[in-house]
């Protein structure tokens, strides 16, 4: 066990609800309401939250854009003694949100970090997908452009875990659509507005939900997450190559379709030409 600052104070990272208020743990109230100041992603939206509660414990903000800079300042009064809590919008800080800076700085400081565990989106997901559970991955959001999307996609099509992603509502049907030219019949889960008055699950292929998601205006509303099953083990290298070329040439020219489909698969540039032309029904 490292050496701690004595009269340093704590660092608390607190989960709070993703939706309903109800979700809200005994222990984060105590915490919330105990600790000298809580450090919030928005401080309006945790304000209204701490309200509900009677909860009045000064507020600093501590997001994307001043993240390294509060973290110095937060540093400084944990070391003099002050308790402080660390909470995002919604959730488990840190899972998508701001905060990794802080809680770094604090344990390369010897300060102590306690979790207050609860509400994570991503983990309640995963838990109603109906997708192998034991193991996953978490992707965070994919990228907002549809190349490099497209890109991280077929990098992941590879992975026999199940993929957990989050995704705005404005970029779903896009994102489906992708999900469907790479993973085409894969089993996929979609969860919207967790734990809140309209909460839905969709459950199909992913060739399935990106139908329904251009067609149903209600899917593409809320707090989206998107749960994917994961690669067959035996999936055999000639098909996976085959749905890399697919998606790429239907973007790229089959000459840098298949430059990048050679650095994803690791196959021979010059065969995968040849069959990016074969794909595309073109000549070489």
């Amino acid at each position: 066990m490292p050496n701690r600052t004595q009269s340093a104070g704590t660092l608390f990272v607190v989960a709070t609800p993703i939706g309903n208020l109800s979700d809200m743990s005994e222990r984060a109230r105590e915490v919330l309401g105990t600790v000298e100041l809580i450090a919030a992603e928005d401080t309006r939206h945790t304000s209204q939250m701490l309200t509900r509660f009677g909860i009045d414990t000064p507020l600093m903000s501590l997001h994307e854009h001043n993240e390294e800079s509060r973290t110095s300042q937060l540093i400084v009064r944990l070391v003099s003694g002050e308790n402080i809590a660390l909470v995002s919008d919604a959730g488990t800080p840190l899972v998508s949100d701001p905060g990794f800076a802080l809680v770094r700085s604090a344990i390369e400081s010897k300060l102590r970090v306690v979790s207050v565990p609860g509400p994570c989106a991503a983990i309640a997901a995963l838990t109603v997908s109906g997708l192998p559970t034991d193991r996953f991955v978490f992707e965070g959001f994919l990228p907002a452009k549809a190349a490099q999307r497209r890109e991280r996609l077929i990098a992941l099509s590879r992975d026999w875990r199940t993929l957990v992603v989050y995704e705005a509502p404005h970029r779903l049907v896009a994102t489906l659509t992708d999900m469907a030219a790479v993973f085409a019949a894969r089993r996929i889960a979609v969860a919207r507005e967790l734990t809140k008055q309209f909460e839905t699950m969709y459950y199909g292929t992913a060739t399935e939900l990106a139908e329904q998601a251009q067609s149903d205006v209600n899917m593409t509303r809320g707090e989206l997450v998107i749960v994917v099953a994961g690669a067959k083990e035996q999936a055999s290298t000639a098909t996976n190559v085959d749905e890399v070329l697919s998606v790429l040439i239907s973007e790229l020219s089959p000459a840098q379709a298949a430059k990048l489909a050679a650095r994803l698969t690791g196959a021979k540039r010059d065969a995968l030409y040849r069959r990016a032309l074969e794909l595309n029904g073109t000549k070489s």
